[in-house]
């Protein structure tokens, strides 16, 4: 075949013939609730512009999972439910991400001072102080269904309270019906049918839930309950022993590492490893702390806010502070709990910190601790979740 004739041949059926190409991308997207406006704000991590304002009917506590975004009025009696437009479909071998436009969905679940949001293993259990009554639904049937079913439980009387879904069971905090204060005395373990399985797991003062690998933890003011077991929840109480007079009331869940991190009074934290004879390690900082998160994506570090301005990194393996940084002015923690005061997200390779007088969402560069850029958010950016990961586009 003549050469001339042979390479437009190869021009042609390269022309006709499609190329495939597999892009792997990351994509976050960061969820500002305001203190005072009843709005979230959608905001992308790349560029700093918002994507959306989503009204709501009061100011929201935010929670994510499952790649939605839930938001709690509890002044308002209602929760909402916000598509974050990034979904990742795990393949075992790779995840396929999609990304579209973030959505407030239209359905919405009502109660009288939603309060405790808990999900665990994929199903969700909304605790309403108001009336004491729980809401059991699965998130992602609302959120990728437009369908919101729910379940509904009673712990017996309005309080402050929490449950937490265990497989067939529902943990649910119990307080005192009889006394107007309302006090929480301890966990009751419910079938799926509501009923009581065995006897209340005493914990008084119950207050603080947190979940890491197949363990949950619960806060008391004599120690901490352990949940742990498959079918029916084993449930045992943890001494505070070895430990200053005190009590957690604050829990966060390490995720790639299983353990826990729990506030110690007002300037301290301790790491908690159930697994442990002794299972505390309790860390001093230099000021009283403000918020605390665990990092997904580096497991062995957890990073605390302090009342000073700065961010803190600590080494929960070595059990030490190995790293700060000043990020914003002093935020007192002196007057009402509810104040505005900064709160904390880890996106990826980004830990991002509210700062609501300033307007501002600043952000961290994981690695080097450093900040990298400030995003300005009209208002005062308050609660602040973040969605998003790593995936493969075809």
């Amino acid at each position: 075949m003549h050469k001339t004739l042979l390479l437009s041949l190869l021009a042609v059926t390269a022309l006709n013939v499609p190329v495939f190409a597999d892009d792997e991308i990351s994509a976050w997207r960061l969820f500002v609730g305001d203190h005072t406006a009843p709005q979230v704000t959608a905001i992308d991590l790349t560029t700093g512009a918002p994507l959306a304002t989503f009204p709501l009917a009061g100011p929201a506590s935010l929670y994510t999972t499952d790649g939605a975004v839930f938001a709690v009025q509890g002044a308002a009696n209602q929760v909402s439910a916000i598509a974050s437009g990034i979904e990742i479909d795990d393949h075992g071998d790779h995840g396929d991400i999609e990304i579209t436009e973030p959505a407030l969905l239209q359905a919405t679940l009502s109660g009288e001072k939603p309060a405790h949001f808990v999900e665990h293993d994929g199903k969700v259990a909304m605790f309403f102080d108001g009336s004491g009554l729980v809401s059991l639904f699965d998130p992602h049937t609302w959120v990728h269904d437009s369908a919101l079913t729910t379940t509904e439980l009673d712990s017996g009387t309005a309080h402050h309270g929490v449950a937490i879904p265990w497989g067939d069971y529902t943990l649910v905090s119990v307080a005192d019906a009889d006394d107007e204060k309302k006090p929480r005395l301890g966990l009751n373990v419910l079938d799926a049918e509501g009923k009581v399985v065995g006897e209340t797991h005493l914990c008084p003062d119950l207050h603080g839930e947190a979940a890491s690998g197949d363990m949950v933890l619960i806060g008391c003011s004599d120690g901490l309950l352990l949940v742990s077991g498959s079918g029916a929840p084993s449930v045992h109480k943890i001494t505070y022993e070895g430990l200053p007079e005190g009590k957690s009331t604050t829990l966060i869940g390490g995720q790639g590492l299983q353990y826990f991190v729990g506030n110690y009074g007002a300037d301290k934290v301790v790491i908690i490893d159930p697994s442990e004879d002794n299972p505390y390690r309790l860390i001093d900082l230099p000021t009283r702390r403000v918020h605390f998160v665990t990092d997904p994506v580096r497991p062995k570090y957890a990073y605390v806010f302090t009342e000073d301005g700065q961010l803190r990194q600590l080494d929960v393996v070595k059990g030490e502070i190995t790293n700060a940084i000043e990020i914003t002015e002093p935020y007192s923690m002196d007057g009402e709990w509810s104040l505005p005061r900064p709160r904390l997200a880890v996106a990826g390779g980004v830990i991002a910190v509210t700062d609501p007088l300033a307007g501002k969402v600043h952000l961290v560069d994981a690695e080097t601790f450093e900040i990298t850029r400030d995003i300005t958010v009209e208002g005062l950016p308050y609660t602040i979740v973040a969605v998003g990961g790593s995936g493969t586009t075809h």
